[in-house]
């Protein structure tokens, strides 16, 4: 089982490698940023399937997949908060325009 691990997290750095370099100009001018908010999430279940298939008596291991969950969940939530604050900026205020 050691082996497929490896093998579906090499499979998923390799996908995400492809489709941030292949997405770059993409990525960088949509308001909607799902291209980004994609790459996230395909590191985050990278991040989990690292942290599930751990050594339990390797407390290293543990901390660093840990580590890597968290900040890739943080990562991904951080991308939908910018992009809703980025569709924000194109929704019109009702109340400025009757207050004109």
């Amino acid at each position: 089982m050691e082996g497929f691990s490896a093998i579906y997290i090499f499979m998923l750095a390799a996908f995400t490698g492809y489709e941030v370099i292949a997405r770059v100009p993409v990525i960088l001018h949509t308001p909607l940023m799902s291209g980004s908010n994609f790459v996230h999430g395909v590191v985050l279940v990278g991040a989990m399937v690292a942290l599930g298939n751990a050594d339990p008596n390797d407390p290293l291991q543990l901390a660093i997949g840990f580590v890597a969950v968290v900040l890739g969940a943080a990562n991904a939530a951080g991308g939908y908060v910018v992009t809703e604050r980025m569709l924000a900026m194109f929704k019109r205020d009702d109340r400025k325009e009757a207050a004109k």
